[in-house]
Formats: C-alpha cells, structure tokens, sequence
C-alpha cells in the first residue's frame, strides 16, 4: 500500500501534463480543418513526383 502514495501523485503530475499538452494544441489551432486533411490526402497535387 505505501507503493500507493508514490503512483498516485505521479499519474496526476502525468495526466497534468498531457491535458496542457492538450490546451496547447487547441490554443494553437491544430485542429482547425480537419476536412482539408481528409481531403488533402486524396488529391493527386501532393504526388511523389514533381510536376513539370
């Protein structure tokens, strides 16, 4: 049980730190347009090959 008071405060330091990761990515606006990803993908103007 004294295991507990060591990984109770470490998994609320951790979760503390993921969710102002978290903040900082919405303050950032890296979620902004999630549409033109999924449509970016698709289009062939991105291909391996450079254009002429």
């Amino acid at each position: 049980m004294e295991v507990l008071s060591y990984l109770i405060p470490v998994s609320l330091f951790l979760g503390g730190i993921g969710l102002a990761f978290f903040i900082y990515t919405l303050k950032s606006d890296q979620y902004s347009d999630p549409e033109g990803d999924a449509r970016r993908i698709l289009s062939d103007e991105y291909d391996d090959h450079p254009k002429p």
